[in-house]
Order: C-alpha cells, then structure tokens, then sequence
C-alpha cells in the first residue's frame, strides 16, 4: 500500500508521524511539500531543512514526480494546504483521501452564512459526502464545523497534531521540578492577541497581590512584546518574571521539564496547540482555555490537568492558585498528562491508525476504531457546549 502525505510544508510537528509511517512503509511512504517554510517560522527555531529526509519530496522543486505522487498512490493524506487543485484528479477519479483540518470557522460560525463560502465549501467538501473521502479532525470544534456544511457524516475522526514524544523517567523528573525554589509557572507562544500572553501577566499581577511565592517564566516574542514588557515594569513584576525570547524547540521542551505549571492561554484560533501535548509530555501540570482545539481531546478534567472557559481569567488564576498550593495535586496531575502522550496521543499510534484507516478505505474491510485518542470517531459537539463537554467528560 502507498500513502503520500501532502501539505505546505513539514515541521518539528509533522516529522515525528512521518518517521513512524517510513518505519512501517518504507519507500511506500512520501510526504510532498507544496511551499518552502515562511521566513517567520524558520526565525523562531523551526528547521526548514528538510532535503535530507528521505521521504520529502518538494512539489515546487520537482512538480511533475510529486504530481505522480499524489495522482498515483493509493492513499493521499491532505492537509495544511488550501490549493485544492492538487487532489482535483484523484476526487474526480474517487480515489481514497484522507483529510486532515483544522476548524472552518475560528473567528466564528456565523461565518457560515457567506453565500460564497458555503458554494465552495460544498465543491470541497459536503459534494463528496458519498465518495472515498473521510475527515481527521484536527481539534475538538472541527466536527461542529464541518457538520453545519453536512460533510463527512459518520466519516469524522479525531485528530491533532504529534511534535515529538519524550522518553522520560518520571522519578528524575520530577526530582528536577523540585529543585525549583519555588512553584516554577510557564508559559510560552508568540506574544500576540490570540495568544493572551497578557492573561499571563494577569496571572502573575494576582499571585503577587495574595503574597504567594511563584517564579513566570515566558517564552517566545512578537506584537505584544511591548506591551509585556510595560506591564512586568509597571507592576513591580521584574524579579518574578522573566522573558526569555524566542527558543528552538529542545530548548523549549527543557524549560517544560523544569516547570511545575503550564499556562495555556489561546482562545478559538489556535486550531490545535502542539505546545500543550509537549507540556502534558513534560508532567506539568496544566491549566488550559477550552478554546483552543487541543484541550478537549488532551485535557481529562481533573484527571490530568483542568480547563477553563475562555475568557474567564479568574478561574484561570483560581486553578493556578489551586495548583501552587497543592504539591501532591502537581505531582498526580504531570503523571497522568505524562501518560497520555505517552501512551495514546503521540506520533506512533497516530502512524498506526493513518494505516488502519487507509487499509479501511483500500481492501474493504472493516477494522474496529480505538476507543479514544487519534482515529477514534469524533463526535459533533456544539461549541457552546464543549466546556461543559471536557468538565464532565463526554467527548
């Protein structure tokens, strides 16, 4: 069986799964770029040099033999690219695609009623309901997008993204989590609107207040840097927070596993949120807006880490208070985030189920899907119903 993964381009995310499916399919396996990486990637860390794996076949570079590619192969799995014309052939000739996406609607599903969203959406989508063609959800509000459009029926599956997985003993660990003088917080993302770094601050402004002893640590830059920065110096905040800048990846990944507490502050555009898996995958315990794509598929409330509604920042501080003052509650919280990587939400099961479900499409048969994780069925949840959804677990 041959698969050719197709997308703008693969980063420190995407490389993990596509080194799984190499491993199981050998040269049956590519992953086609359409686009180089854009310079504001390459500038945070992100490697762009990808000619070495050999896997990746770069469509800009060789445009012909990746068209093969994508017309050819038994299974095409598309996603991050917006040019439909790629896989027009293959839709045409109903050959299996696999979709990958993230929500439709981010800034709102009253956009839905844009009459010319709604032609294209049913050319791309909702028309090839009855076709070979199925949706891996990247991100909890997906299904609830896709279902107003009625694409996809019975044919969505949970998904998301899977940076790579850490080996970790938890015992050095959190060994290392203890050396802090006190409870180590963490936040890290680009410093712009969506992202509520601000919400951070707040955070910091309110601990500070109660007298409780705490060390902020940000990660990452851009618009709102400023801001940030006027904020810690206005508030009196110098010694308890600190910036950090931009870090490559590794270097992130060792700030998380210093760190007792993870913020997670992105609201409805943040499709998925890889930064999380990697903080879960870290044992930190995490307080996460319910907003972004990752937390209801990664955050089993109270189990391990919590979930707020977005937009409400004092529970934000009132979990992360919570936490500060609860040891055991950390520890409990960083084993089982620690384990759902781990053990279910990571690249190799991920890889597995891509297979299962291109098996599926290819020879006819019926292969029963996981209970949960990546590949499981994905249910259709309205968003003004998806907190309360992650609180009492009925995803």
């Amino acid at each position: 069986m041959t698969i050719t993964f197709l997308s703008n381009y693969i980063n420190h995310h995407q490389i993990p799964m596509a080194e799984e499916l190499y491993k199981a399919l050998g040269d049956d396996y590519r992953f086609v770029e359409t686009e180089p990486m854009e310079t504001e990637r390459v500038s945070m860390g992100w490697d762009s040099d990808t000619a070495s794996l050999p896997y990746v076949v770069r469509f800009y570079e060789n445009p012909a033999c990746a068209q093969i590619l994508i017309d050819d192969s038994d299974v095409v799995v598309f996603g991050g690219c917006d040019d439909e014309s790629y896989i027009a052939n293959r839709l045409a000739n109903k050959k299996p695609v696999i979709r990958v996406s993230e929500r439709l609607y981010k800034s709102g599903q009253w956009k839905a009623i844009s009459p010319r969203g709604l032609i294209k959406k049913y050319k791309d989508h909702t028309s090839h309901k009855e076709d070979p063609v199925i949706l891996l959800c990247a991100g909890a509000y997906v299904p609830s997008d896709f279902n107003i459009i009625k694409a996809y029926p019975g044919k969505m599956y949970k998904w998301g993204y899977f940076p790579p997985t850490s080996e970790e003993n938890l015992d050095e660990l959190f060994k290392l989590k203890d050396e802090n003088q006190v409870t180590e917080i963490l936040w890290a993302g680009r410093f712009i609107d969506w992202k509520h770094p601000d919400d951070a601050i707040e955070v910091a402004k309110r601990l500070k207040k109660d007298n409780i002893p705490f060390h902020l640590t940000m990660i990452g830059g851009g618009g709102m840097e400023d801001q940030i920065k006027a904020e810690i110096v206005s508030n009196n905040l110098d010694e308890i927070v600190t910036l950090e800048g931009y870090k490559k990846p590794d270097e992130v990944r060792n700030y998380m596993r210093k760190a007792d507490i993870f913020l997670f502050t992105s609201d409805y555009l943040e499709g998925w949120g890889a930064v999380l898996n990697e903080a879960m995958n870290s044992a930190c315990a995490v307080v996460a807006n319910s907003a972004t794509g990752a937390t209801p598929y990664l955050i089993d409330f109270g189990n391990n880490g919590y979930a707020y509604k977005n937009g409400d920042v004092d529970e934000l501080c009132r979990l992360t208070k919570q936490l500060i003052g609860d040891k055991n509650e950390r520890f409990n919280l960083g084993t089982k985030a620690y384990e759902t990587i781990h053990e279910t939400w990571n690249a190799k099961k991920a890889a597995e189920q891509i297979i299962r479900l291109s098996r599926m499409m290819t020879e006819d048969i019926g292969i029963p899907d996981p209970a949960d994780g990546p590949g499981s069925k994905a249910k259709v949840i309205p968003v003004r119903k998806m907190f309360e959804a992650i609180k009492t677990g009925k995803l």
